[in-house]
C-alpha cells in the first residue's frame, strides 16, 4: 500500500533540478527527499529550498552512516529516515511533520463538539464517530486547523485540489459535511 492510497496527494519528481522547482510551483505541505538523485545532490537540493522556504523536509535515503544523518539534519532536514523503511513508520513521521508544522503535538484536533484524530483519520462529533469522504475529512481538517481565521474559497480550493476541481467541487464537499452533522 502506498501513500496515495493512504489518502496523501503524492507529486513525485526524479531529479534535484526539477524537484527544486516542484516545491516553489507546487508549494506543497512536506518534502520527501532522496540523497541520491541523478543530477545534483540531495543536500544541495535541500539547502536550495530552505533559502526560500520553510516547510517540514523528511530525507528517504540509503545513505544510512551516521555522519550522513547528521549532515541532512545539519543543512534543514526535520527528518532522516533510512532505506529499506516500513511505510507505516514513514507515514507516523509525515504525521508528525505534519502536526509541528501546524503548531500541534497531538494527533488529536478539537473544536467545540467535534474531535479529529488524524492519526487513525476518524472524526467524533458529540462522541459519536462520523464517516466521512476523503476530501470532506481534508476540508474539515483545514477547516479546524485554520479556526479563527477568515479563508476565502480560493485558499480552500487551492489547499484541497490541485487540478482536479469541478466547477462546484466544494459546495459538494461543503454540503456532504453539513449532512453528515444532520445525521447525527
Amino acid at each position: 500500500m502506498n501513500l496515495q492510497q493512504r489518502g496523501y496527494r503524492v507529486d513525485w519528481v526524479e531529479a534535484g533540478e526539477p524537484g527544486v522547482n516542484a516545491v516553489f510551483e507546487l508549494q506543497p505541505e512536506l518534502v520527501i527527499l532522496d540523497l541520491n538523485l541523478p543530477d545534483i545532490d540531495g543536500l544541495e537540493v535541500l539547502r536550495r529550498i530552505r533559502r526560500e522556504v520553510e516547510l517540514p523536509v523528511l530525507i528517504l535515503t540509503a545513505r544510512d552512516a551516521v555522519n550522513h544523518r547528521i549532515e541532512g539534519l545539519d543543512n534543514g532536514a526535520d527528518d532522516y529516515l533510512v532505506k529499506p523503511f516500513d511505510l507505516d513508520e514513514l507515514e507516523a513521521r509525515l504525521r508528525a511533520l505534519q502536526r509541528r508544522a501546524a503548531g500541534r503535538s497531538q494527533a488529536m484536533l478539537t473544536y467545540r463538539d467535534i474531535r479529529i484524530d488524524t492519526q487513525a483519520r476518524q472524526v467524533f462529533f458529540l462522541e459519536e464517530l462520523i464517516t466521512l469522504g476523503r476530501r470532506e475529512y481534508e476540508l474539515l481538517v483545514y477547516l479546524l486547523e485554520s479556526a479563527g481565521r477568515v479563508l476565502t474559497r480560493r485558499q480552500i480550493e487551492e489547499q484541497l485540489y490541485e487540478n482536479d476541481l469541478e466547477s462546484n467541487a466544494l459546495e459538494v464537499h461543503v454540503h456532504n459535511l453539513r449532512k453528515s452533522w444532520v445525521k447525527n
